[in-house]
């Protein structure tokens, strides 16, 4: 297991790519049951206001940068060489991963049609890929009386497919607390992926890659979606910054003690 490095409390994995594909691709191979997390600053804002979600993150196999603030933010705690591990890319490159390596894969979240779209594209980018099924969810909350049942069918429909690897689109946190409540009942590899469904289906665009190199991916989303992302942007973008100077700021006059 590679260290993880905590910003504002959330431990965060120093990894890569390729190191996330071997890790995925052994647990698979193993038949094991674990999570993977795909950390923005949204996702560690909901980890700090939320104690249960953040406990939730730390059970996870492995908890990627998918953010350019937290690989800055890794970078200035010691991670000098840390690259972004972005969910969509990661899916990706562990559909090349399980097509190589003949891993069944499952398509869970999102809707009917977004999945039937993103199963051609994945099909005509990976020709050997092995979907083994696909399934969009009714709205649900995680509190809902009939979470559980719903939950039991889910899972008995991924492992009656045979996959091995899942990806879950039903955003943050909603998909973490669904892997957790699935992990050590489901022998598969559960990956949070957010947006990636509708990312590589084509419903919605990605930012340039520019912009995402520096940082701004949340500006291209923000003016496609500002209804809906206006509080994700526009008020835990500016909490994290100032807790996290705050976090140097204890570091710089407390020093942990070697």
């Amino acid at each position: 297991m590679s260290q993880r490095i905590s910003i504002i409390n959330v431990g965060l994995d120093q990894t890569s790519y390729v190191d996330t594909c071997d890790r995925i691709t052994l647990l698979a191979q193993q038949n094991k049951s674990g999570y993977v997390v795909a950390a923005n600053v949204h996702v560690v804002m909901t980890a700090y206001w939320n104690r249960d979600y953040r406990q939730v993150l730390a059970n996870a196999e492995i908890v990627t940068p998918d953010g350019m603030p937290l690989v800055w933010g890794l970078r200035s705690l010691g991670a000098k060489d840390q690259q972004r591990v972005y969910g969509p890319d990661l899916m990706l490159a562990l559909c090349d991963r399980a097509a190589q390596e003949n891993i069944p894969i499952y398509l869970f979240g999102a809707t009917v049609e977004t999945l039937h779209k993103l199963e051609q594209n994945l099909k005509s980018r990976f020709p050997d890929l092995a979907i083994a099924g696909k399934h969009a969810p009714p709205y649900f909350e995680i509190n809902d009386p009939n979470f559980e049942s719903q939950l039991t069918e889910d899972m008995q429909l991924i492992a009656k497919s045979g996959a091995k690897v899942v990806f879950i689109a039903l955003g943050c946190p909603k998909q973490e607390f669904w892997m957790s409540h699935a992990h050590h009942h489901l022998a598969a590899v559960m990956i949070g992926v957010g947006a990636a469904f509708d990312f590589h289906s084509g419903k919605i665009s990605q930012a340039p890659r520019w912009m995402m190199a520096i940082g701004l991916e949340w500006l291209y989303r923000f003016s496609q979606e500002p209804v809906r992302l206006w509080q994700r942007y526009l008020i835990n973008n500016p909490c994290f910054v100032i807790l996290f100077c705050l976090q140097h700021l204890r570091r710089i006059f407390h020093p942990p003690q070697s």
